[in-house]
C-alpha cells in the first residue's frame, strides 16, 4: 500500500472522529449554534491559590464573550494544587464550562521517603495531568466544536497537552508564554531542560501563533527561531482587572495607612532567591537603620506571601534587619489588592537574568496608584514598562549603593507627596479588558486566515 493512500486513510479517519454534530451544544452565556468557541488549557485557574498567573486565564475567559468568543476551560483537578482557596471561584461566571482533568503532584502524591523518579517530573511535577487532560480534551472538542486551542505556560505540561490535542484535531493552536521556557541554566537538570526545549520547539513550530507578555521575550524567540515567520509571534501583555478593584478604592481610603506612624513599603508575591534576590536590598536597609529609626516616621518593609520564608528569615537575621523587615503569610486575592492600595509604597524586585520578563503583579501595582520603587535592571522590560507609565524610581537590584540612594530619595518624595504616579492615559490601555480585545483580534485573524 502506498504512503499517499495511507495518509488519505488517516485523514478520512480524523475527519470522521471530529465530525461536527448536527447542533453544537450551548455553553456559557450564548445559545447560538454558530458561536466561536476556544478551548483554554490552563493549570493556573481557581481554586488554585497563590499565583498571579491565575488572573491571565481567568480574566481572558470572563471578557472574551464580549468579543464574540466563548471559553471552554480545561484545567487540573484541585488535588494537584499545593494550596487552594475559594475566594476567586465566584469570579467564574455561572454557566461557563470548566472541566478539571485527573492530575497529581509527583512531589506529594508519587514520592516515597521524599523522593520520586525523575521521569515523573518531566517536564514538571504535573506531567500526570496529560493522562486525564488529553482524553477529556478530545471529548470537549467533539462536544463543543471549538475553533481554536489555547494553552498557557507555565506549567510546561499545558503546552504538551495543547500540542497533542492540536495534532489529534487539526485545530489551530495558540501557545501563550507567560515566561520564556528553556533558558540558559533553567531548568537546571539537563534532562528536564531537554524536555522543556522539545515542548518549546513543538509549540513554536506547530502553533498558529505564539504569544508573549513582553516585547523582550518576543525578540528573544524571533532570534532563537529564525526559521519561523515573525508574524506568528505576538505580544499581549498582562494587565489589571478593573472589576477586581470595584469598591476597593473607597475602602482603602476609609481604612487609612497599613501602619500608622510608619512608612510601609510592601512587596506582594513570591521572592525568588535568584530571580528576585533581596541580598543587596537588605544590605541597603542595614546601612539606613540609624536614619530610618531616628525619624518621626519609621520605615517598615512587609514581604507578603514570599513563598521562601525559611531562606528569607535566615537572610534577614544575617543582615540584621529584623526590626525593619516583616514576613507575612498569603491572604485572599482581594485582600492583597486592598493591602497594596493602603501601603505607602510598593516594591518590585526583578534581577537582570529576567530582563525579558515583567512581574504580572506590577500591573496591579500601577492600578493601585501608589508610589512604586523598582529594583531591577534599567535596560530590562520591567524598567521599560515603568518608564512608559511615567515611573522613574528605578535602581539596580544587585547594587546596595544604588538601592540606598534610590530608597532615601523614594521615601522622602513619597512622604512629601512628590513621588511619581502612573500616567492615566497609559493605565487606560493596560486593563485586562483591553488585553482581551487584543487576544480576540488575534483569534479573529486566525479564523480569517
Amino acid at each position: 500500500m502506498c504512503a499517499a493512500h495511507c495518509r488519505c486513510q488517516a485523514a478520512d479517519a480524523r475527519r470522521c472522529l471530529w465530525a461536527r454534530p448536527s447542533v453544537a451544544a450551548p455553553i456559557g452565556r450564548s445559545e447560538r449554534v454558530d458561536v466561536k468557541r476556544i478551548l483554554m488549557i490552563a493549570y493556573h485557574f481557581p481554586p488554585l491559590a497563590g499565583s498571579s498567573g491565575i488572573q491571565r486565564t481567568l480574566r481572558f475567559a470572563r471578557h472574551l464573550p464580549q468579543f464574540g468568543w466563548e471559553p471552554v476551560i480545561l484545567g487540573a483537578h484541585p488535588r494537584a494544587f499545593e494550596r487552594v482557596s475559594k475566594d476567586q471561584m465566584a469570579d467564574i461566571p455561572a454557566g461557563f464550562v470548566v472541566e478539571r482533568a485527573f492530575a497529581l503532584d509527583s512531589a506529594r502524591h508519587l514520592s516515597l521517603a521524599g523522593s520520586y523518579p525523575g521521569f515523573l517530573a518531566r517536564p514538571d511535577r504535573w506531567v500526570s495531568w496529560c493522562v486525564g487532560a488529553v482524553p477529556k480534551g478530545v471529548a470537549l472538542i467533539r462536544k463543543y466544536q471549538p475553533k481554536v486551542i489555547w494553552s498557557t505556560y507555565p506549567i510546561a505540561t499545558a503546552h504538551k497537552i495543547g500540542g497533542l490535542l492540536h495534532r489529534l484535531s487539526g485545530l489551530p493552536w495558540v501557545a501563550d508564554f507567560r515566561d520564556p521556557m528553556a533558558q540558559e541554566g533553567y531548568p537546571a537538570d539537563p534532562k528536564t531542560w531537554d524536555s522543556f526545549k522539545a515542548i518549546e520547539e513543538q509549540a513554536v513550530h506547530r502553533a498558529a501563533a505564539s504569544v508573549f507578555v513582553t516585547p523582550g521575550a518576543k525578540r528573544y524567540y524571533i532570534d532563537r527561531y529564525p526559521d519561523v515567520p515573525s508574524e506568528r509571534f505576538a505580544v499581549i501583555e498582562n494587565g489589571y482587572d478593573e472589576e477586581s478593584f470595584a469598591q476597593l478604592d473607597e475602602a482603602a481610603r476609609h481604612q487609612g495607612p497599613l501602619m500608622p506612624g510608619a512608612f510601609t513599603l510592601l512587596h506582594s508575591g513570591i521572592v525568588y532567591p535568584s530571580e528576585r534576590d533581596p541580598t543587596q536590598f537588605f544590605k541597603a536597609l542595614r546601612a539606613l537603620i540609624p536614619e530610618v529609626e531616628a525619624g518621626d516616621c519609621r520605615l517598615r518593609v512587609r514581604l507578603r506571601a514570599s513563598a521562601h520564608e525559611g531562606v528569607l528569615r535566615k537572610m534577614i537575621g544575617e543582615h540584621g534587619v529584623g526590626q525593619i523587615v516583616e514576613l507575612a503569610p498569603p491572604i485572599a486575592y482581594k485582600q492583597a489588592l486592598e493591602e497594596m492600595m493602603r501601603a505607602d509604597g510598593l516594591l518590585i524586585l526583578q534581577a537582570a537574568n529576567c530582563n525579558e520578563q515583567i512581574p504580572a503583579k506590577l500591573y496591579e501595582y500601577l492600578r493601585c496608584r501608589r508610589p512604586i520603587l523598582a529594583l531591577t535592571d534599567p535596560i530590562g522590560d520591567t524598567a521599560g514598562l515603568l518608564r512608559r507609565a511615567g515611573i522613574d524610581n528605578i535602581a539596580r537590584l544587585d547594587s546596595a549603593e544604588d538601592i540606598t540612594r534610590a530608597l532615601k530619595r523614594f521615601v522622602d518624595g513619597a512622604r512629601r507627596g512628590a513621588a511619581a504616579l502612573p500616567d492615566e492615559a497609559f493605565m487606560a490601555g493596560a486593563s485586562r479588558l483591553s488585553r482581551t480585545r487584543e487576544l480576540a483580534q488575534l483569534l479573529d485573524n486566525l479564523q480569517g486566515g
